[in-house]
């Protein structure tokens, strides 16, 4: 979305807000897919960001659900159900029966005690529900997932699980990775891991869900550039591994982050100590950038002016409205004559950014939110939401 549509739409939407590029979101799924090829699934981890579910591209054979509030906002979308990866750490029986009465596609197990609340639930249903071990990551291990060991014992005693079938494996590790090296051999991991699981237990995978955790430049000039270029390094590998079982790629941030424009108006500057400083109506409870530490690094931001003043490039550090020294959007960024009034368009913020912040900080209002396409248009999905209701006990 360049300067010109941006200034089109700003009339329509007030700050802050945010607003997702629909056809640049279906740009980004298409390149994947071109890269990794027909073989593999593409899976969209919808906590980076629910809001593009309601247009989620046809590409997207599966879609990751990590929470109960994730799995309303499924069925208050209308997605196919049966896409659904019912996945996350923190699984309830309430939590699986729930999605078992909505006819999720498959269920994750992160823990043996998952293993024990889908079979039972299942069992109660008088159903067998495909579900994904997932293995911890073998390098370090964290709080995700099962040891191998524990993965392989309970492969082993699949049959006495009568509710379930262990139809594949579950392997992601950790995102923002910027080298091909750690995925590829995540992959050969994946590769040995079951020709073991056929050799040694006469199982064999019909599925791997695998999340790359593949890096996007949240700060470079060249990021569309860099990122394609680790799509690339990687894709012969992915095609490989497809050659295997069913492969599902599943990623969020990489699909999600280039689509996302934040919108916040200058609301008050000053210089203070021989810099200048800009108070924006937004702030670090919205606005968030993976690799970002007290607004050191410069992303690519958008000057939308309010009135057409003579050029004065200056340097500006960009504030937030929160009572906090911390609330620094970022130091040192040029704009030109900057003025209470304009707008500042924060590119490269499809992803994460308006989950992340801390929401409710100050009892400020949280962002509008819109998505955008040249075939509809602009539509809000979101009006401001405000932070400060609650019952208040009379005295």
């Amino acid at each position: 979305m360049n300067e010109q549509k941006l200034r089109e739409l700003l009339p329509e939407v007030s700050t802050p807000s945010y607003i997702f590029d629909l056809d640049l979101f279906n740009k980004r799924a298409e390149l994947v897919h071109k890269y990794f090829g027909e073989k593999v699934g593409m899976c969209f981890s919808i906590k980076a960001n629910p809001f593009l579910l309601g247009k989620l591209p046809d590409c997207f054979s599966k879609i990751e659900v990590c929470s109960p509030g994730e799995l309303t906002i499924c069925e208050k979308t209308g997605v196919d159900m049966k896409k659904i990866i019912f996945s996350g750490v923190n699984k309830t029986y309430d939590d699986v029966e729930r999605a078992a009465d909505d006819g999720v596609g498959t269920f994750t197990a992160e823990s043996r005690l998952h293993v024990d609340l889908i079979n039972d639930a299942a069992i109660r249903r008088g159903k067998v529900f495909p579900v994904l071990v997932r293995v911890t990551d073998v390098k370090g291990g964290s709080q995700f997932g099962m040891d191998e060991a524990d993965v392989l014992d309970i492969i082993e005693n699949r049959a006495d699980y009568k509710g379930i079938e262990i139809v594949g494996i579950h392997y992601f590790t950790g995102t923002q990775k910027r080298k091909a090296k750690p995925i590829i051999r995540e992959l050969d991991y994946i590769a040995d891991l079951l020709k073991r699981l056929k050799d040694d237990y006469g199982f064999t995978a019909e599925r791997v869900e695998y999340g790359t955790g593949l890096a996007v430049d949240y700060f470079a000039d060249n990021a569309d550039e860099l990122e394609e270029e680790r799509l690339s390094e990687i894709s012969e590998k992915i095609r490989e591994t497809a050659e295997l079982c069913e492969l599902t790629v599943e990623m969020g941030r990489f699909f999600a982050a280039p689509c996302g424009y934040y919108l916040t108006k200058v609301m008050d500057v000053k210089t203070n100590q021989g810099i200048n400083y800009a108070v924006v109506d937004g702030g670090m409870n919205q606005l968030k950038y993976d690799g970002q530490l007290q607004g050191m690094q410069i992303p690519k931001i958008i000057q939308l002016k309010k009135n057409n003043t003579p050029d004065d490039v200056q340097p500006w550090t960009l504030c937030g409205s929160l009572c906090t020294t911390a609330d620094v959007l970022t130091r040192g960024v040029e704009l030109n004559s900057l003025e209470i009034g304009d707008v500042l368009v924060f590119c490269r913020t499809g992803a994460y950014s308006s989950m992340e912040g801390m929401a409710v900080f100050l009892s400020r209002e949280m962002p509008v939110i819109s998505e955008y396409s040249e075939k509809d248009g602009l539509t809000i999905l979101r009006d401001k939401l405000y932070t400060d209701v609650f019952n208040t006990p009379k005295r």
